[in-house]
């Protein structure tokens, strides 16, 4: 075996132990229940020298079965009963047994059954199912008999009690690991402890002491061990030194307990061991007011076990808390932490005049990208610092996500000229000046939140509105901030149903030659018709399926439904139609997006040549480096890539050169410029030279009139769509106006 596997398993004797828990003067109970005077008094003299099991016995008397059951009432530890079968009726004794065992619930009390008739003996199973020990007729009962029967049955008596104690005991140990492995920290765990064994072996916490090694702090003194969890009278010693203690059999069992790695079973008190770790552990000092018998010493050995295998927890435990609350890379209380304070505040009604603030360090995810991740961490610590620098220390710092930050404090303490001012200089990042700009989100906290995490939401509210605002802006949250933010959870939760429920649809709009007017392709819009007959307009539910996750689900749906209709579009007598369908961003980024588009080509046996899909310069977000990859991979397969909306993002213009795009889109902002004096016509213009250099076609979308579409023609536009050529149709709608006679074919 291991020695130090054991160590916490040893258990030395430091004197004598008697068997016998109880004090010195305690007896076996005996209850003599019979109709005859005489019986008790010959029983009574019978049994007044005899000793069973190292004790003495205590005589009770009761002459019927009814006052047998009123005595056993209120006296505890009755041992055994010599009980007669017959009193007051033939049946009265059977009757009392039935009575002690099924009414009273004694069945650890041992039963003897006495008669003077041997005619009235009871049958074998009613003996079985009372648990009746014996059966004796009284002339069988002589001294020697007599004194062999009682010992039998008490003996019997206290196996059983011991084996309840050991049962108690074990539940209380099984408990008190449970509750042990909440405790965070070795402090806490001792206390426990200090409970739990008082609890255990049934006395007072008072005059229970742990001790412990101290820390490595503490210098070369190893042999010094420090008092940390006490209870009663010892209370005072908390955090004092062993050798500050005047009390020298306390000081020498802890000392040699700690030192010797074992426990120590003494007459009135015991010193328990536990080992925490390899070379590490610590003691509980226990007075007892009565002797420690074998039932509670076995109890110990198995709580010292199993106590021993929660301390090894102790650590895991505060390590797993810290992680829990505490953001180890930056040093700061993280999200769950800071609920927790403004859950605490809430419930100290301590909320009022407060304010929470979200900063949020404007494109953050850039800076990493491109200098590095170490660089990004270098940056965050410099953050965290000047914050915690600047402001005072009743603030509360926190740390929340990646870049974000928060501090809670008083409204004189935190303001949005206050933390903007925090970020007025540069960090000094790796040698280099770096300035950031921030978002900031406030909450003004008051008595209508309920929960920190209520509160918490409330700021992320307003710092998205921020952030949407563009990059240095401060938002304060308002109700209308929180009613807007509910209308949009409705509005995707509506989403969802309608397109659970079918009412979602395509509209189809024409795509023709500026120059000969030939229909070229068609592109596919999503459709979003209410009940009512009103419709919601894109732009208001298309974000919201982006920012849910939702435009995966309905973007494949779209691609097979338009990809099928195609098919019929091309049957109608326009076989090299070519249908446009709009790609989100989120798409892009979903692992098998390319896999997927394929996989829909060919199901509905459409040519890759026939697809064209459109992005928005906003592609670059998903990864410029993953999209290009992506979009190039579809390129080569043959489907087109058109770029939607140019002109209106903040891309640079060399993503428009790398993207893998051959056709390019005029914004309808700039086309619609086109009948109205100003700069309108050379921003086309420009675009249109641009795509051409490029080596891109050109189309412009919202053409309304002839005029337009003549002046794009002049610009050298190519291609072009909107309400002139057709307004967005329904499938049926759409193949109608193809039937026209003078729609003329690609």
């Amino acid at each position: 075996m291991n020695p130090s596997a054991s160590d916490d398993l040893v258990f030395i004797e430091d004197e004598p132990i008697p068997e016998k828990c109880q004090a010195e003067d305690s007896r076996w109970r005996i209850l003599v229940v019979d109709d005859d005077p005489d019986v008790h008094e010959a029983t009574e003299f019978a049994l007044a020298s005899i000793r069973i099991l190292g004790r003495r016995l205590e005589i009770l008397h009761a002459h019927s079965g009814r006052e047998a059951i009123k005595l056993l009432t209120h006296e505890d530890d009755v041992a055994l009963i010599l009980l007669d079968v017959v009193m007051e009726s033939e049946n009265a004794g059977l009757q009392t047994v039935d009575a002690i065992r099924n009414e009273l619930l004694l069945v650890n009390t041992r039963i003897i059954l006495r008669t003077g008739q041997p005619g009235h003996a009871p049958e074998a199973e009613t003996i079985t199912r009372y648990d009746i020990n014996d059966y004796k007729t009284k002339s069988e009962l002589t001294h020697s008999k007599l004194f062999t029967t009682l010992t039998t049955a008490i003996r019997s008596y206290q196996q059983l009690q011991r084996l309840d104690a050991s049962r108690s005991g074990l539940e209380k140990i099984v408990a008190a690991s449970n509750q042990f492995m909440a405790e965070q920290g070795l402090q806490a765990f001792a206390e426990g402890v200090i409970t739990q064994i008082a609890g255990l072996i049934g006395v007072s916490p008072e005059g229970l002491v742990c001790a412990a090694a101290e820390s490595a702090e503490s210098g070369p003194r190893l042999q010094e061990y420090r008092i940390i969890a006490a209870a009663g009278p010892y209370r005072h010693l908390i955090q004092r030194r062993l050798s500050e203690i005047n009390d020298s059999h306390l000081v020498h069992n802890l000392n040699q307990a700690l030192r010797n790695r074992h426990s120590i079973i003494g007459e009135h008190d015991v010193t328990l061991y536990f080992r925490k770790s390899p070379g590490e552990g610590f003691a509980a000092f226990i007075n007892a007011s009565q002797p420690i018998c074998e039932v509670d010493q076995h109890l110990l050995e198995v709580f010292c076990t199993n106590i021993a295998l929660c301390a090894k927890n102790v650590d895991l435990v505060s390590a797993l808390r810290q992680d829990a609350f505490f953001d180890r890379q930056i040093g700061l209380p993280n999200r769950v932490a800071l609920i927790a304070e403004l859950d605490e505040r809430i419930a100290r009604q301590a909320q009022d005049d407060t304010i929470l603030a979200l900063i949020d360090i404007d494109q953050f995810s850039t800076t990493n990208d491109i200098l590095g991740h170490q660089y990004g961490d270098g940056l965050l610590k410099l953050v965290a610092k000047r914050l915690r620098t600047l402001f005072d220390p009743t603030v509360y710092l926190a740390r929340l996500s990646a870049d974000t930050f928060a501090l809670l404090g008083k409204q004189g303490q935190i303001g949005s000229a206050q933390i903007q001012k925090c970020f007025t200089l540069p960090f000094i990042v790796e040698e280099v000046e770096h300035a950031i700009s921030i978002s900031i989100g406030l909450v003004v906290v008051d008595q209508a939140y309920q929960s920190g995490a209520e509160i918490l939401k409330d700021g992320y509210l307003a710092l998205r509105r921020a952030k949407r605002q563009g990059m240095g802006q401060s938002i304060t949250f308002s109700r209308d901030i929180g009613a807007e933010a509910r209308e949009r959870a409705q509005l995707l939760r509506d989403l969802r149903s309608a397109f659970d429920n079918r009412q979602l649809f395509l509209a189809y709009q024409p795509q023709v030659d500026l120059l000969s007017g030939r229909l070229l392709g068609v592109e596919a819009l999503l459709r979003w018709r209410l009940p009512d007959g009103s419709f919601v307009p894109p732009d208001r539910f298309i974000p919201i399926a982006e920012q849910s996750g939702l435009i995966v689900s309905l973007g494949n749906w779209l691609l097979h439904v338009a990809l099928h209709t195609l098919k019929r579009f091309q049957a109608a007598g326009f076989p090299d139609l070519k249908m446009a369908v709009n790609i989100s961003p989120v798409q892009i980024r979903q692992p098998g997006f390319q896999e997927s588009i394929l996989q829909a080509l060919q199901e509905t046996g459409c040519s890759p040549s026939c697809l064209e899909l459109e992005v928005t310069e906003s592609v670059a977000l998903a990864g410029l480096d993953a999209a290009i990859a992506t979009l190039t991979a579809l390129r080569q397969q043959g489907i087109g890539i058109a770029i939607d909306d140019f002109g209106t993002g903040y891309s640079s213009l060399s993503y428009l050169d790398q993207l893998p795009a051959n056709h390019l889109k005029i914004d309808r902002s700039f086309v619609s410029a086109l009948s109205k004096e100003g700069h309108g016509a050379r921003i086309a213009r420009t675009i249109i030279i641009l795509g051409h250099e490029l080596g891109m076609r050109v189309i412009a979308e919202g053409v309304e009139d002839e005029g337009v579409a003549s002046t794009l023609l002049e610009l050298g536009c190519n291609e072009a769509q909107g309400y002139y050529y057709g307004r967005p149709m329904p499938e049926a709608e759409f193949i109608a106006w193809l039937a026209e006679p003078t729609r003329k074919r690609a």
